[in-house]
């Protein structure tokens, strides 16, 4: 569905590149995480796939399209939702969608049912300069749906969102990936990358640093432990053991037959640990 390779893109036209050499692929019907900190190329790659910003040397396609000659039937597969929303403040949420949806050739859907998708049903004919923040978000984002794209650009979905509304973006993220929509994820939220990314790309500075599954990587770089806490003799004991030293392993299964067990976990690595580790920078 995507492929870039040997990507490079200056903004001040000499070699001060925001992006250096990068080259990945996302397959159809793939979730794909491009996650980084603030500055690091995430949004300047996203903005030469969508055509914002002219590619200035190297190759990359999108939904079967090179974007050195970009066509307008590309417009009609892409759906694009922008970290900061650009909703027009005059019109009201049902007047946005449906001055949107006339700018496309293919069918779209219905503006009332995408609004009222995104928990905004009631808010229809309320002119959006009188939204909040999280409210313009969620609209931007609803309006990224409305041509039924195969290829969904997803810049940083969640932002600014309370954890319920959040939720229910995932979930409407999961759904269309369900039905086939690939989505091309940009963000530095390592916790939603997670949850949603078959896989993620690392990217600093301009340069990516790695390019796996979230389980691949968490196996690659977690510690091979369980903690274990459970009740002995009346009080509550929590221990640590190795699922690679068979005398750990046997202690383990002993606690398991013999006590009440009250929790258990896996000491595998975040990605935002993973992030750190692989890459010596922080998210911020």
């Amino acid at each position: 569905m995507i492929k870039v390779e040997g990507l490079y893109y200056s903004y001040s036209n000499d070699d001060n590149f925001a992006v250096k050499d990068v080259s990945f692929e996302v397959a159809e019907g793939e979730i794909f995480g491009f996650l980084g900190p603030s500055g690091a190329g995430k949004s300047t790659t996203q903005g030469i796939l969508t055509g914002l910003l002219q590619l200035q040397k190297g190759n990359a396609s999108v939904a079967g399209y090179d974007i050195k000659n970009i066509s307008r039937k590309m417009f009609n597969k892409i759906g694009m939702s922008f970290e900061q929303s650009n909703v027009y403040s005059k019109m009201t949420a049902k007047e946005n969608l449906s001055f949107y949806s006339k700018l496309f050739d293919v069918e779209t859907r219905d503006p009332i049912e995408l609004i009222n998708l995104v928990g905004l049903g009631g808010k229809e004919n309320i002119k959006t300069g009188e939204f909040s923040k999280g409210m313009k978000h969620r609209l931007t984002f609803a309006r990224s749906m409305i041509n039924n794209p195969s290829m969904w650009f997803l810049d940083e979905p969640t932002t600014g969102l309370d954890p319920a509304i959040a939720a229910d973006i995932k979930d409407i993220i999961k759904e269309h990936n369900n039905k086939g929509v690939t989505v091309f994820l940009t963000t530095h939220n390592m916790f939603i990358a997670d949850e949603l990314c078959d896989r993620v790309a690392f990217i600093v500075d301009g340069v990516i640093k790695l390019i796996d599954s979230p389980k691949i990587l968490k196996l690659q770089y977690g510690k091979k432990l369980v903690e274990v806490e459970y009740v002995q003799d009346g009080n509550v004991k929590k221990e640590t053991f190795s699922t690679i030293m068979q005398k750990d392993k046997d202690l383990l299964n002993q606690i398991i037959a013999d006590k009440e067990i009250l929790t258990m976990h896996t000491k595998e690595a975040t990605l935002e640990e993973i992030f750190i580790k692989v890459t010596g920078r922080g998210l911020v």
